[in-house]
């Protein structure tokens, strides 16, 4: 039978591991069609995960994976990452901007190159690759744009302003692409996890621990369903895991639980807003 996304062809950034190798195998299971796209072609015993191993997975899952190596800071790169695409697979249906990078300071102690590299790899690279994508996705009669990013929230966060700014200056892009872009039946949304999500860089940067996060699974059942939802109907909303989740009818999360006894923490959305569990009753 074939798959919910089946011949769709999907662009992924920051493919080599975590949330986005979760996002491209869970595409394959549905039919997908997969343009990897990271940095990482050679295995690190510091950070595990390359793009061959996730074309691995995605293969193995039912889909053709196209590995393409690619730095998130450079817009050029971003324009050839959509040629490969349309070359190997003929069209691009979706997009998710997944790459990203973290640093947390008092802006005080920011150095400027690590704000670069953050504004680079977030807000930068994502407008690059959409507005690359957009005209293929015109031209395929509409498509999505996904965007890992917060809701829009004005708290205070201190620590974490320049961070922040990077990241919902995403969601702020995606809300701009899904207005401009009706026309052409193309939706732009943001998504982003009520809990921690256990990658390479939570457990890196000590993050937290297993009861507190889920699986990257979760994000990518999320994506998946965003995905399936047919665009010219779609208006943007900045989406948490759980809502796109329970709107499927999936409401037991206990499987994308890290540690199998711990319902994890709300630690991911009082990120970018300080007091919604309170809000929610969690």
């Amino acid at each position: 039978m074939a798959g919910r996304l089946q011949g769709k062809v999907i662009i992924i950034t920051g493919a080599s591991r975590g949330v986005g190798e979760a996002c491209a195998v869970a595409c394959a299971r549905e039919g997908a069609n997969l343009v990897l796209a990271a940095k990482t072609l050679t295995a690190d015993p510091r950070l595990p995960g390359t793009l061959h191993d996730t074309a691995a997975a995605v293969e193995a899952a039912g889909g053709e994976a196209l590995v393409v190596q690619y730095d998130a800071r450079d817009a050029e790169q971003s324009t050839m990452l959509v040629e490969k695409a349309v070359a190997r697979f003929g069209r691009v249906d979706a997009i998710i901007n997944n790459a990203g990078a973290i640093f947390w300071a008092p802006v005080a102690d920011w150095p400027q190159k690590k704000f670069d590299l953050v504004f680079g790899v977030n807000v930068r690279a994502s407008f690059a690759l959409s507005r690359a994508a957009i005209p293929e996705m015109r031209r395929a009669g509409g498509g999505h744009v996904i965007m890992m990013s917060p809701p829009v929230n004005t708290t205070a966060a201190p620590g974490k302003a320049p961070y922040l700014i990077s990241k919902l200056g995403m969601t702020i892009l995606a809300m701009g692409i899904d207005a401009e872009e009706k026309e052409h039946g193309i939706a732009a949304h943001a998504l982003w996890p009520v809990t921690g999500i256990r990658t390479a860089a939570t457990v890196n940067l000590g993050m937290g621990e297993d009861a507190e996060w889920r699986t990257p699974d979760i994000l990518a059942d999320a994506t998946v369903e965003l995905l399936t939802r047919d665009p010219r109907t779609c208006s943007f909303r900045a989406w948490l895991d759980e809502e796109v989740l329970a709107e499927a009818g999936v409401t037991d999360l206990t499987k994308y639980r890290c540690d199998p006894d711990h319902e994890p923490s709300c630690m991911s959305i009082e990120l970018v807003d300080p007091g919604w569990a309170a809000r929610h009753g969690r």
